[in-house]
């Protein structure tokens, strides 16, 4: 019987293997979108990824026959553990040939760093973080991810609990389409709350974007504060992530909820830049810069990344506002549809902000956990 060497990532050669090591998982997957390699190789990167300054991480590669079958990494996120008072380590970047031998293999070794570190329980997929990539795709195969979203096979999913790893929470993505979402009955509510709360609507003002950022922080950790797992994001890690997003924002679809010239909510939303990705199979920008850009052009949907409403707010409507207010000045600008993405099964107010849309639930992701 070939036996599966677990090796521990120690040098550039071992980063690279890690990082392409996908593209032989999903290399017949019409469904997948190859990622771009420098981003990859930013999200593991100990020494400039801000993530890395308040958490520890291993990366692993397993291996069988001198062959790569695996992957994976082993997390402690120190904020996280101060946050909610508890040991939890997380695991993440799985993935796996369809072997249960091989995915023990891996999540055994991720499980003997997180409790050798005084870990009481494991937790993911979080690629490396809650504010990342995350959770396990359970439902919606057929679908390709959008932008910042995880994809992966379906037999992942029973790798991991045949490994003893069990259901923490779901996490749901919303299809919206302008077909659906756009009506007069809506608009005259989201004109009413609009008129009872004194709240009004603007859009993002790039030529003032280190301002509009310092608004995105005050607001950000707060209004997720209280979702199950969540961890506040880092100054460093905000301005990183505005850093990327800044390459494809377009702000009219960035809007910002003011009352009484305070800022009491946001909601960010991104073009899908996963459909001109798709096409770019290699993972670089050159030499297929100009393909593209063509396909750019073909991008019909937009990415509800993230929409807070400051704790005192949540009852009042607003989050349903800033819903509509993103639809509508989608619409003329050629964004047929967009994904919410993601909210959590029991957080109610998004839900029902999101039903309230007619949004599809169409894909699922899950987040596992196990004692350790």
């Amino acid at each position: 019987m070939s036996q599966i060497v677990i090796r521990t990532v120690t040098n550039k050669s071992d980063i690279s293997r890690f990082i392409r090591f996908p593209w032989e998982i999903y290399r017949n997957i019409s469904e997948w979108v190859p990622p771009l390699l420098m981003d990859r190789r930013k999200l593991v990167d100990k020494r400039k990824n801000p993530f890395y300054k308040h958490a520890d991480a291993e990366f692993y590669l397993a291996e069988k026959d001198g062959k790569i079958v695996g992957r994976i990494g082993a997390i402690i996120n120190h904020n996280h553990n101060k946050e909610h008072a508890d040991h939890t380590g997380f695991f993440g970047f799985f993935e796996c040939v369809n072997d249960q031998a091989v995915a023990n293999a891996l999540l055994a070794r991720a499980e003997e760093y997180l409790r050798s570190r005084g870990m009481h329980a494991m937790r993911g997929p979080a690629s490396p973080s809650v504010n990342d990539e995350y959770g396990l795709l359970i439902e919606g195969y057929e679908y390709p991810p959008v932008v910042l979203m995880p994809y992966n096979l379906a037999y992942y999913g029973a790798l991991l609990e045949g490994f003893g790893l069990t259901k923490a929470r779901d996490l749901l993505a919303y299809l919206l389409s302008q077909e659906t979402v756009m009506s007069d009955k809506l608009q005259r509510v989201t004109e009413r709350v609009k008129e009872r709360q004194g709240i009004t609507i603007r859009t993002l003002d790039m030529k003032n974007f280190d301002a509009e950022l310092e608004r995105v922080k005050a607001i950000y950790n707060t209004a997720w504060a209280a979702n199950w797992g969540a961890v506040a994001m880092t100054d460093e890690e905000i301005e990183a992530l505005a850093a990327d997003l800044k390459q494809i924002i377009v702000p009219e679809v960035v809007l910002f909820a003011e009352k009484d010239g305070k800022t009491v909510g946001f909601a960010l939303s991104v073009p899908d830049i996963n459909i001109p990705l798709r096409h770019n199979t290699n993972g670089y920008l050159l030499p297929g810069i100009a393909r593209l850009l063509w396909h750019k052009k073909k991008i019909n949907l937009v990415r509800v990344i993230a929409l807070g409403v400051l704790p005192e707010y949540l009852s009042t409507g607003i989050a349903g506002v800033l819903f509509y207010e993103t639809a509508a000045r989608a619409k003329p600008l050629g964004y047929d549809y967009g994904e919410a993405s993601w909210v959590l099964e029991d957080n109610l107010q998004m839900v029902r902000a999101a039903d309230m849309m007619n949004g599809k639930p169409y894909k699922k992701y899950r987040i596992y956990e196990k004692s350790l």
